[in-house]
């Protein structure tokens, strides 16, 4: 006597291939992480982050780096780090992966979550508009306001201190190319972001920054914010001189691969791109064509070949069936 299988109904099988098709074929969510002196209910960031929403069609979040404008200037970056860091962990919404946009100063929080975040939802894509990636050898302009008073009276000392360190966020990355010695011993941020201290180049997290599938570098050609600018692409001054600017496959950190940016320049997942305008200030047209792709996971590309070879299957599940019921 022949033993007959019970398999579930056929109808049940195709609902749930169908259902798993369609989950697997959707776009990660991004954030927008804010840069210095701002914060996510400004008009600006909160334009920028809707306006990203509305061209990409998927789901985007402003992250808040602590109190907004005032810690964006006075916590310091790792503080600020480990704040998104627990704020990624918490979202639900990130869980599956996500895609960074970084303004400015965010990019080196953005960044910091990708190297050091542990137990974090994976990073994908990295969308990096006018980051102090190298550095910057100058502290970012201000103005006018109280936090700006504040911030030009703690610059006005050593900004290597302890205490500098400690209370101006620009500090951790200000790279004053004739003090190296000293911005190696005691600048508390970049250095560790970028792996420049021989003794302490940590693997890991070369590991992470290099597992991205795209690295978008985005710099403005007007941009007088960053010294130099091309810093948005990692370039910066040689060790001891302000002059010449070298292009970041000349600087030590793309050809010594410190944190896997030649490796995934030679995988062809590092887009330099370069954009007229001042710093952020980005055009509709150039969203559109710089930032969006990236925000579009492939796979949405490709749902309606997903379906059509979902029913081309069914069709030749039925075929089978009525064959064998013929028999």
């Amino acid at each position: 006597m022949m033993l007959l299988l019970q398999l579930p109904p056929l109808s049940f099988l195709f609902l749930f291939i169908f259902t798993f098709l369609i989950s697997t074929s959707h776009s990660l969510p991004f954030i927008v992480i804010h840069g210095i002196g701002d914060q996510c209910s400004n008009h600006g960031v909160k334009k920028f982050t809707d306006e990203l929403i509305s061209y990409s069609g998927v789901n985007g979040y402003c992250v808040e780096v602590g109190n907004g404008s005032w810690d964006s200037w006075f916590m310091p970056l790792q503080e600020q780090t480990d704040y998104v860091c627990q704020k990624v962990r918490e979202m639900n919404e990130l869980k599956g992966g996500y895609n960074i946009v970084g303004l400015s100063q965010g990019n080196l929080i953005g960044r910091g979550v990708v190297e050091f975040c542990e137990g974090g939802p994976p990073v994908k894509n990295f969308i990096s508009l006018a980051g102090p990636h190298a550095g910057t050898a100058s502290v970012p302009l201000c103005g006018t306001g109280i936090l700006c008073v504040l911030a030009d009276n703690l610059i006005k000392g050593e900004v290597y201190s302890t205490y500098i360190q400690e209370h101006l966020a620009p500090s951790g990355y200000l790279k004053l190319p004739n003090a190296i010695p000293k911005y190696l011993e005691s600048c508390r941020y970049l250095p560790k972001l970028n792996n420049e201290r021989p003794a302490e180049r940590n693997s890991t997290y070369k590991e992470r920054f290099s597992s991205l599938l795209n690295l978008v570098l985005i710099m403005f050609e007007q941009d007088t914010v960053l010294i130099p600018k091309e810093t948005s692409w990692f370039g910066y001054y040689p060790d001891g001189y302000f002059k010449p600017i070298l292009p970041p496959q000349e600087t030590k950190l793309y050809t010594e691969d410190w944190i896997g940016l030649r490796t995934l320049d030679e995988a062809g997942r590092v887009h330099f791109v370069s954009i007229e305008g001042k710093h952020l200030g980005i055009s509709e047209t150039d969203m559109k064509k710089h930032v969006v792709p990236y925000l579009i996971d492939q796979s949405s590309r490709k749902d309606s070949t997903t379906k059509a070879d979902f029913w081309r299957m069914h069709r030749v599940h039925q075929r089978f069936i009525q064959s064998n019921a013929m028999v």
